[in-house]
């Protein structure tokens, strides 16, 4: 069975940890990371996490998508979606 996600909470204990600081000071490091990925990702740039990997804004066009339960078919408008790409040195570490 697999583990559970770490929380917030258990990442701001670590990071602090590694950074040999508080966790006053290692949330508000990760709070300002969480916004400028947000910020440049939403104004359709892309952030890389150096041996995490990069995650980045991909626009979709307008088309045809079917309701499963109905079997009717509309039109969907164009959007954008998040992304991330995977470093591969993190693929790597998980597999070897």
């Amino acid at each position: 069975m697999a583990n559970k996600p770490m929380t917030k909470t258990q990442l701001v204990a670590a990071l602090a940890e590694k950074m040999d600081a508080d966790k006053k000071t290692a949330n508000a490091a990760l709070d300002g990371l969480i916004e400028i990925i947000t910020s440049e990702v939403s104004g359709g740039g892309a952030v890389t996490l150096p041996g995490v990997g990069k995650i980045y804004c991909k626009e979709r066009p307008e088309r045809m998508v079917r309701n499963p339960a109905t079997g009717e078919q509309f039109k969907k408008e164009a959007d954008k979606q998040v992304k991330m790409t995977i470093a591969k040195a993190l693929k790597d570490s998980v597999n070897g």
